[in-house]
C-alpha cells in the first residue's frame, strides 16, 4: 500500500470534506439513513479520540451536527471482561466491548426511522456502575464518530470507515508498559479483520506528529 505524509489538519479537512458532501447527498447512504456514521478505529495509543474531536470540530464549522462516541463507554460488566482475568488479550479482543449494546443504544437510532437519540455511554470504566447518562439528540444530516479499538469486522453500518494504524514496534514503543499484555490483541485484530485493507481510509501513526495516509475517501477523490 503506498502511502504519502499528511498533516493532521489537512487531513482533518479533507475527511470532513467528504463527509460534508456525503452527508448532502440523500443517496450516498446505502441504507438510506440521514445520519453518517463514521469510524475512528485504533489502538489508544494511536489517538483515535483525538482525531474524532478534530473532525467533530471541523464538520460544526461545516454546519453538521457531530456527536462523538468512545467505546471505552461501553465496556462489558468487570464480572464478565475480567472472567479469566484482568490481563487476558483473548477477552479483551472478544469480551470487553459490548457491541450488542453499541448496535442496541448508538446504531439503531440512527437507522433508517430512528430517532437519532443516542447513548453516549453506559457504564463508567472506574466503577462498573451504570452512567445512566441522558440520550443525545442528533439532529438528521448529523454525524455519529465512534471511536475505539477494533470497530471493524462487526457490521457496523459505517459510511466511513478511518483506521489508525501502528507497526508493531511502535505499538509496543507507544503502549504504557502496564498495558502491553493487550498487544497480542492487536496483533489478532490485524490478521483476523486486516483493518488497514478492510477501512475506507489507513493513518499510519508511527510518528505521532507526522502521519501519512493512503489518500481520500473513495468516491471523492
Amino acid at each position: 500500500m503506498r502511502l504519502e505524509p499528511i498533516t493532521w489538519e489537512r487531513l482533518t479537512e479533507q475527511l470532513a470534506d467528504h463527509v460534508a458532501a456525503d452527508a448532502a447527498d440523500p443517496e450516498a447512504s446505502a441504507d438510506g439513513s440521514p445520519w453518517r456514521r463514521v469510524a475512528l478505529d485504533g489502538a489508544p495509543s494511536a489517538a483515535p479520540d483525538r482525531l474524532a474531536g478534530r473532525l467533530a470540530d471541523a464538520l460544526r464549522v461545516r454546519g453538521l451536527p457531530a456527536l462523538t462516541v468512545g467505546t471505552g463507554g461501553f465496556l462489558r460488566a468487570a464480572s464478565l471482561r475480567f472472567e479469566f482475568g484482568k490481563r487476558d488479550p483473548d477477552a479483551y479482543y472478544d469480551r470487553w466491548f459490548d457491541t450488542g449494546a453499541l448496535w442496541r443504544e448508538v446504531f439503531a437510532p440512527l437507522d433508517p426511522g430512528g430517532d437519532g437519540r443516542v447513548l453516549p455511554d453506559l457504564r463508567a470504566p472506574s466503577t462498573d456502575l451504570p452512567t445512566r447518562s441522558p440520550r443525545v439528540p442528533l439532529p438528521p444530516g448529523g454525524v455519529l464518530l465512534l471511536h475505539g479499538p477494533f470497530l471493524l469486522g462487526h457490521w457496523f453500518p459505517f459510511d466511513l470507515s478511518v483506521h489508525l494504524g501502528l507497526s508493531a514496534g511502535a505499538l509496543e514503543r507507544l503502549t504504557a508498559e502496564e498495558e502491553r499484555w493487550s498487544l497480542p490483541a492487536y496483533a489478532r485484530y490485524e490478521e483476523e479483520v486486516a483493518p488497514r485493507e478492510a477501512a475506507d481510509v489507513f493513518v499510519r501513526a508511527d510518528k505521532p506528529e507526522h502521519p501519512a495516509w493512503n489518500g481520500p475517501p473513495p468516491g471523492r477523490r
